[in-house]
């Protein structure tokens, strides 16, 4: 398998951390009670770290689609090379940086983190588009 298939790989390792890591501080808010009832009333309101958390998951959800699809693609025209490699590694490194940045609610290295990561993926996407 290529350096950026186990990337991919691990990217959707760190999506399926995502979903737990809100899973878990809510279960911590509201108690294995009301998880396990089908919460028909509204649970307590959501903790600051937990929200962090979930609009961390949405963030990543909204660019993880972008991502699979340019390394697949890269992938399968044979575009892989050194600029797909870093542009991969890129991604997943800031994306897991992300994270707990974001649960800590640290400002502007956060932004520039996310800033990183997209750099990432456009360094992916170079790699298609341009004619090396």
């Amino acid at each position: 398998m290529t350096l950026e298939l186990t990337i991919l790989a691990w990217s959707l390792v760190l999506a399926v951390i995502q979903i737990m890591l809100p899973a878990m501080f809510r279960n911590r808010e509201t108690g294995v009670a009301y998880n396990a009832s089908a919460r028909d009333e509204p649970g307590p309101p959501v903790g600051v770290v937990t929200g962090r958390l979930r609009r961390a998951q949405a963030n990543l959800f909204e660019t993880l689609p972008l991502f699979i699809a340019a390394v697949l693609i890269a992938h399968v025209a044979g575009r892989e090379g050194v600029l797909t490699a870093l542009g991969a590694s890129l991604f997943l490194a800031t994306r897991v940086i992300y994270v707990p940045l974001y649960a800590l609610g640290i400002p502007y290295v956060r932004s520039a983190v996310w800033l990183a990561s997209m750099a990432g993926l456009a360094l992916v996407m170079l790699a298609i588009l341009l004619p090396f």
